[in-house]
């Protein structure tokens, strides 16, 4: 069975076109062709504004033209995570999908339905011709996963009207009407290249097959964090040998847990079989830790070539340092929303970069401002005090909860009238656009909601293929009573 097969039909059609359309963060113009393409043969009114977010506008249908405007609301870019093992260019190469059970993922990649689903359901609606609904418009942003570049820079005219439907959630039988904001915290060391010492061996340790997932959904998860375990190693090893660094690399993108981490080192000869014995006895720590969360944890002990050069030894120290002691997973709990993360920071990423760089990528993420900027700050402390230059993102607003909003009690009401039981109101931890709606838009009376996604921002990324059904059910039901109640 392919995806075109599953029910409802349109939405999974669309839904198959996206994943084969490349649509990196930053690189999203083949998207746009699709979408400008779309729009022509549908005979929709289409703009485009100067940072490339997509507006088409499509007509009341008969009997509901006094209806109030509804934006559907999704973005066009898509995480770019693959296992180490996957051949894939993701600015070139269709997503392959995999039926499996109740659920649709990818072969080795992020699926993309964070936010495909999302665009697929536009699209979906604007094709449409049986639909009941007032005058639909369709928003589809660029750039939301590497800095909201969309929301941030879009052109006045883009939103009109009261009630705005942003279809990025994961969480199907959820109205979310809350999200918390963030910044992003870089931190930049720069290193002498220093000789390699005589009568030693190199190795490269490696921490593979972690779960990873997204750094605001799943940071409560509990789950490794591979700069993290592999920064632990090393300071374990750096305070027992005299050991050298060469190389570093771990994690990607500032808005998924590292799943993957590796350095290569060097050591005595002589030391060669304690560490060793070190690592397996690290290992052994690790997976008790993990114990329940990280199945599949892998950390391997690897022979490698000499290296031309290595890190000096002050930023060697300095690094491990700052890295071991640099906080990571959720620093507190909201205390209006039970099981809601308030505040929490991921060490995203390290990589060497330009010349003689080592760059550390942080993210942090609140729903209460003040604390936003607090631990933003005391990551930069870490960083600072072991000398590397720290700066930070502009950041992103969040979106205050309106238990009172009108639109809430129509999606509320739609969801109880089709399935019998009420949605569970809530807020997210991740960021929407929606924050930075509301902020250039202070009327907006919007919600989230979507299909149920497992793993975003993984190659585990996968799709509940019942919710897809509800979801498109739910989403034409608010649409409809909106148009119904304003006729």
């Amino acid at each position: 069975m392919r995806i075109t097969d599953l029910k409802p039909e349109l939405i999974w059609h669309y839904f198959d076109e996206i994943t084969k359309v490349p649509r990196p963060s930053k690189k999203e113009e083949k998207i746009r062709s699709y979408l400008l393409m779309f729009a022509q043969e549908q005979g929709l009114a289409v703009k485009q504004d100067k940072i490339g977010n997509i507006l088409m506008s499509k007509p009341a249908s008969a009997g509901c033209e006094n209806a109030p405007v509804v934006t559907l609301q999704s973005h066009m870019d898509m995480v770019c995570e693959k296992n180490s093992n996957t051949v894939h260019n993701f600015e070139t190469d269709p997503i392959e999908t995999i039926i499996d059970g109740d659920w649709v993922r990818a072969n080795g990649t992020t699926l993309g339905a964070d936010n495909g689903i999302g665009m697929a359901a536009q699209l979906a609606v604007l094709a449409d011709k049986n639909l009941k609904h007032g005058p639909v418009n369709a928003l589809f942003t660029v750039d939301e996963e590497t800095g909201l570049t969309g929301a941030f820079n879009m052109d006045d005219g883009m939103i009109e009207g009261k009630y705005l439907l942003n279809l990025d959630s994961e969480d199907e039988g959820q109205l979310f009407i809350g999200c918390a904001g963030g910044i992003d915290t870089t931190s930049e060391f720069t290193y002498s290249p220093s000789m390699t010492p005589d009568n030693y061996l190199y190795f490269k340790i490696s921490v593979k097959n972690l779960l990873g997932g997204h750094s605001g959904g799943d940071i409560h998860r509990g789950r490794g964090n591979a700069n993290r375990i592999l920064a632990r190693f090393l300071w374990q090893t750096s305070q027992k040998y005299d050991m050298v660094m060469s190389s570093i690399d771990g994690g990607n993108l500032r808005n998924a847990i590292p799943r993957e981490a590796s350095a290569v080192i060097g050591i005595h000869k002589n030391d060669k079989e304690k560490v060793r014995v070190d690592l397996n006895l690290y290992i052994s720590v690790i997976e008790d830790e993990l114990k329940g969360i990280e199945p599949n944890f892998t950390m391997v002990m690897e022979h490698e070539t000499e290296p031309e050069r290595c890190i000096d030894r002050r930023t060697t120290i300095a690094l491990i340092n700052a890295l071991y002691a640099c906080p990571h997973g959720v620093v507190s709990m909201s205390r209006d929303m039970e099981g809601l993360v308030q505040t929490s920071t991921n060490l995203a990423s390290v990589k060497m970069s330009g010349e003689n760089k080592i760059v550390v990528a942080t993210s942090q993420r609140s729903s209460v401002e003040s604390e936003k900027y607090d631990i933003a700050h005391r990551v930069e402390c870490v960083f600072a005090l072991a000398g590397a230059t720290v700066v930070h993102g502009e950041g992103y607003p969040g979106w205050k909860p309106n238990m009172e909003s009108s639109l809430l009690s129509t999606a509320v009401a739609a969801y109880e009238d089709l399935f019998g039981v009420k949605p569970l109101i809530t807020a997210i931890h991740a960021g929407l656009e929606c924050g930075l709606f509301l902020k250039k838009h202070p009327q907006l009376d919007m919600i989230s909601f979507g299909p149920t996604l497992s793993g975003v921002h993984s190659p585990d990324e996968k799709m509940n293929i019942p919710s897809v059904e509800k979801f498109w059910k739910h989403l034409t039901a608010v649409l409809e009573k909106i148009a119904e109640s304003n006729a």
